[in-house]
């Protein structure tokens, strides 16, 4: 009986075309697009966004509230006397003003 012999590497190739196949998968896992680091650079630019979006809601409560204090159903005198000023530079005769 004639034995044939094994090539030595041949005994190899699917250990390491499986190790390959296998890193490559870890590596996407960690790497790629949808990885474990995309996730977090994701949650890190979620919580800016969210506080922009808190800073931005604020200013619009503001705005909201100074158009109401503004409206014809509710006039703060205050308010009005403030925006007269700035707006057309008016004072009254008993101020003094200082640039």
């Amino acid at each position: 009986m004639a034995f044939k012999r094994k090539r030595a590497g041949y005994g190899l190739i699917l250990p390491v075309a499986l190790l390959g196949f296998g890193g490559y998968f870890v590596f996407a896992a960690v790497q790629g697009e949808y990885g474990v680091f995309r996730r977090v650079e994701l949650d890190a630019e979620r919580e800016v966004l969210l506080a922009e979006m808190e800073l931005l809601n604020q200013q619009t409560r503001r705005m909201q509230d100074r158009t109401r204090r503004l409206s014809d159903d509710y006039l703060d005198l205050d308010l009005l006397d403030e925006r007269a000023r700035q707006v057309l530079g008016v004072a009254r005769a008993d101020e003094i003003i200082v640039e």
